[in-house]
């Protein structure tokens, strides 16, 4: 199979591409390096626009010469440069073109240094995608050797979310690391007063989690009759006053990944988060591998079917 990485010549690119290489060994992936430039216009009588395109094909050949020795020589890779009418269309085309299964991104170099910010790429692409995506933390570095060895499906107790599980224990399974199924509460404890008590608080709070763990235990037992195991398979939850509290709270390890699905009100075929999928990804201290609805039902199928 083969991930198609968007490479820019910044912090970015870099950290795509540690992502990337870490995937594509753990998966046996070969990988192609792009960098787009914008489709060119029709020059006029003084060629201004030729000479600007002319720039612009040699920064992006530069970059990609770059690129080659960032990327370690375990990995594959193909290095092309695509010319769009856009970033995100011109990685979209490459992906159908190429029949790649994910794209790797880097975070805006204006976010938080650990965490994913959304640039105009990222955040188009979020909105757009009919393929996977990876996103890089900011920053994100890792050895040459890294493989990916948890994956951890964030699970929201939905229909769709159980897809989103098999198609997480599809990933794991194929990249030979264990599987963790996590759920994420975020609960402003009330303040405690001279009168009231937060015992109704505490009950409401067993009450989901005695109801979570019915929904976990079911769709546990569909990730174990699957004929390709993850490695191993565990349930988590995280609790805090603050998404971040939450999401720290379950503990995260080097060659950790986490999958979040699309929002059941987006387009089927397409990446469309809804607000818990994006603070969750917002949150993230690794990176987050975002599956459309559609193709988490896919490989659910497939996982089923192996």
């Amino acid at each position: 199979m083969t991930m198609i990485v968007g490479y820019a010549s910044d912090e970015r690119g870099k950290a795509a591409l540690h992502l990337a290489g870490m995937l594509a060994r753990s998966a046996g992936d070969d990988l192609i390096v792009c960098s787009v430039v914008p489709a060119p216009w029709v020059p006029g009588m003084a060629r201004v626009d030729a000479e600007y395109q002319d720039f612009l094909t040699q920064s992006a050949d530069q970059a990609l010469e770059r690129a080659r020795s960032f990327l370690p020589a375990d990995v594959p890779a193909t290095y092309v440069r695509h010319s769009a009418r856009s970033a995100p269309a011109g990685l979209l085309e490459m992906a159908e073109q190429n029949d790649a299964r994910l794209i790797v991104l880097g975070s805006s170099s204006a976010g938080v240094f650990g965490h994913i910010a959304l640039g105009s790429v990222t955040d188009r692409l979020l909105h757009s995608s009919h393929v996977s995506l990876a996103l890089a933390t900011r920053g994100f570095r890792c050895p040459g050797d890294r493989k990916v060895s948890r994956v951890t499906a964030a699970f929201g107790g939905t229909e769709t979310a159980e897809d989103l599980v098999l198609a997480a224990a599809s990933v794991s399974a194929d990249v030979n690391a264990s599987l963790r199924i996590a759920t994420f509460a975020v609960w402003a404890r009330p303040a405690y007063t001279t009168r009231l008590g937060t015992d109704s608080e505490d009950l409401v709070m067993q009450e989901w989690r005695s109801e979570l763990d019915k929904t976990v235990n079911a769709t546990l037992a569909q990730v174990q009759d699957l004929p390709e195991h993850p490695r191993t398979v565990e349930t988590v939850i995280g609790s805090g006053t603050t998404w971040s509290e939450a999401i720290d709270e379950i503990g995260w390890e080097a060659g950790d990944v986490l999958v979040v699905g699309s929002s059941e009100l987006g387009p089927v075929a397409r990446v469309f988060l809804g607000s818990r999928a994006t603070k969750i990804l917002r949150h993230s201290p690794v990176p987050v591998l975002v599956i459309p609805r559609r193709r988490a039902e896919e490989l659910a199928e497939q996982a089923a079917e192996d």
